[in-house]
């Protein structure tokens, strides 16, 4: 079983950044893709980017491309998620997940960290 532990949240002013990482157990990190997904009170979890094994392919939610960045480092086997001009728009909780095949939907992820709250102010 692959665990996923995210950090990094908190509460940040509009226009200001914040960096999440994601920590994965195993040795099979370098193998697995890497998503990030984000939650807001009383809607559906959605898709914010994704990254695949090598780095070398990127995906990203239209709402966040320009402003967030992932990137991972297979030697401390750890994703990040660096977001920069944030809205009050992007609060939610925030999650990492792994899956062997990249991809942008929450069904075709296999395993989820808890999550780590993002709190922009206005």
């Amino acid at each position: 079983q692959v665990q996923l532990v995210e950090s990094g949240g908190g509460l940040v002013q509009a226009g200001g950044s914040l960096r999440l990482s994601c920590a994965a157990s195993g040795r099979a990190f370098s193998s697995l893709s890497m998503g990030w997904f984000r939650q807001a009170p009383g809607k559906e979890r959605e898709f914010v980017a994704a990254i695949n094994w090598s780095g070398g392919l990127t995906y990203y939610a239209d709402s966040v491309k320009g402003r967030f960045t992932l990137s991972r480092d297979n030697t401390k086997n750890t994703a990040y998620l660096q977001m920069n001009i944030l809205k009050p728009d992007d609060t939610a909780v925030y999650y990492c997940a792994a899956t062997w095949v990249i991809g942008t939907v929450v069904a075709g992820y296999d395993h989820w960290g808890q999550g780590t709250q993002v709190t922009v102010s206005s």
